[in-house]
């Protein structure tokens, strides 16, 4: 099942889609077709034969004469997967074949093993014809540590903290990222910041917490006041509470309260933002919840989801 991770960088791709065209030249120095606009289009790839092939994302590029000049066909993978070395091939053929265009495959893949694995040409027999992937993973996200440059290029930032959250940088990019975030909606902020801490290991999120109390306590400003307030409620609100009191058991429970208020918040903002109706019921339900395992699975529920039940159930 997609996680919410995936779900959240296809959307990136689907809300911004001149973002991929434009990656493509600057990272991966792919020389484009001109085009005048880019847009998304259906992503189920039917055949004539009983199989069903489900791309993430597709995407056209057409010219100032609405001329399809290319189609990307967009791939967010973060785990090792065999099928895909079939799938995908198959992805570039039908595309081609019904928009009559050159067609790619982008992969995104944030673990620079899975990005090597995702690399790998493939050929389909004989030598006789091959499909090579491209890749956007830490190789070529670049790290970007200057929270002037983040805000320029905010999901380019979210991207090079996921890429690059656990590394040497690590703590820097992961800063300027969410630094960047204060620019954006609360809704579409809060998912980039659950997606940025998910990545993140034991050791860098210990990081990130004694950075953001260290400066609390001093009284600086670590983010803009709308994501402090996001990360104040989230998973960091009881390590910050519990650090001004002094108190183990209050900091215990604290960070308890917090993760779970937090999660909370971003399942009842990822409903409104997906449109879905909450009954009176459902509604007590969420905030009764205290099991952070069945908040998390409620939350990766939602994008795609078409009814509050099916999320809830």
């Amino acid at each position: 099942m997609p996680t919410l991770e995936h779900n959240a960088l296809v959307e990136m791709f689907r809300e911004h889609p001149e973002l991929a065209p434009r990656l493509l030249a600057t990272l991966l120095h792919v020389e484009v077709p001109p085009h005048a606009a880019v847009a998304v289009v259906e992503s189920s790839l039917d055949q004539l034969i009983p199989v069903e092939y489900r791309a993430d994302l597709v995407l056209e590029l057409r010219d100032e004469s609405d001329a399809l000049v290319m189609a990307i066909v967009i791939e967010v993978q973060r785990d090792v997967d065999p099928d895909k070395k079939y799938s995908w091939p198959a992805y570039v053929a039908v595309v081609r074949a019904r928009k009559r265009c050159g067609t790619i495959v982008l992969v995104v893949a944030p673990d620079a093993g899975v990005a090597a694995w995702a690399a790998e040409i493939i050929d389909l027999g004989l030598g006789r014809g091959h499909v090579a992937p491209l890749v956007l993973g830490p190789a070529v996200v670049p790290e970007i540590t200057d929270p002037a440059d983040a805000e320029q290029e905010t999901e380019l930032a979210v991207l090079s903290a996921v890429a690059h959250g656990n590394g040497p940088s690590g703590l820097t990019v992961v800063q300027a990222a969410l630094a960047a975030l204060g620019r954006l909606d609360q809704a579409h902020a809060m998912v980039y910041f659950q997606v940025i801490w998910n990545g993140l290991r034991e050791p860098m999120r210990q990081a990130l917490e004694a950075l953001v109390m260290e400066r609390q306590i001093e009284g600086e400003a670590t983010f803009p006041p709308s994501l402090q307030r996001l990360i104040d409620r989230g998973k960091l609100e009881g390590m910050r509470e519990g650090k001004l009191e002094g108190m183990r058991e209050g900091k215990l429970e604290g960070m308890r309260e917090g993760e779970l208020k937090g999660k909370r918040d971003t399942l009842l903002r990822l409903f409104a933002r997906a449109g879905l109706v909450l009954t009176e019921d459902e509604s007590a339900r969420i905030q009764a919840c205290t099991d952070v395992a069945t908040l998390d699975r409620w939350i990766e529920n939602v994008l795609g989801a078409k009814t509050a039940t099916e999320v809830l159930s």
